[in-house]
């Protein structure tokens, strides 16, 4: 599967519609693996066209799961995956609710689209999620501001398999080219660096733990 660690280059997922695209995103998956830090290419619905085998060893630990493995959508790897929190340091303020609210900024702006209503129907399905989706995320954006939506710069903490590297962080860096762009698609890279705060303690988090605790509810 394309999460794992090794082996050989997996091949771009079909969001190419011309050989010629196809072809930029095979030359793409060449320029992606020459980078040392774990990077992806996805959609506007999280789902994953290209990882490197940096990105692919970060997540190399994590269980199986049908509809949310982090090398298929990124997106349901962090909302669903019950695995999340031990590689995703602070998993539910630094990850989740930070994606969540990205989630909900995309329905407004895509309208009608099956890939996201189908994450929405998932997110209704979790009783604490459905809450945090209509209650806490406004009084949350309210608190952090609107720059906490923005994955583009943001630092949030990891804990690497690799025990040289441990709890870390990383700056997310996201870009798109003009080809990526038309194919409704976009580059995030994790840049790691050392942390400056000691280890997460949801490491040690119960895989079946409720998401969400942190988020408040609505005054």
């Amino acid at each position: 599967m394309a999460y794992q660690a090794g082996g050989q280059r997996p091949a771009p997922r079909p969001v190419a519609e011309t050989p010629e695209a196809q072809a930029y995103l095979e030359d793409y998956a060449g320029l992606l693996e020459a980078v040392s830090s774990p990077s992806l290419v996805v959609d506007h619905c999280w789902d994953v066209a290209l990882t490197n085998s940096a990105f692919r060893s970060l997540f190399s630990g994590v269980g199986p799961h049908p509809t949310a493995m982090p090398g298929d959508n990124f997106l349901r790897f962090v909302l669903f995956h019950p695995d999340a929190p031990t590689v995703l340091g602070e998993h539910e303020s630094r990850w989740c609710l930070p994606m969540l609210a990205h989630f909900a900024r995309t329905v407004e702006s895509h309208g009608p689209d099956h890939g996201l209503q189908a994450v929405r129907r998932d997110i209704a399905q979790d009783p604490i999620m459905e809450a945090a989706y209509r209650q806490g995320l406004p009084h949350w954006i309210r608190s952090v501001g609107e720059d906490a939506v923005e994955h583009d710069g943001a630092v949030r903490p990891l804990l690497h398999p690799d025990p040289r590297r441990g709890a870390i962080e990383c700056r997310i860096v996201v870009e798109t080219s003009r080809t990526l762009e038309e194919l409704g698609c976009t580059r995030l890279t994790f840049v790691l660096r050392e942390a400056r705060r000691t280890p997460s303690r949801e490491r040690g988090a119960r895989r079946n733990a409720s998401h969400l605790r942190v988020v408040p509810s609505a005054d």
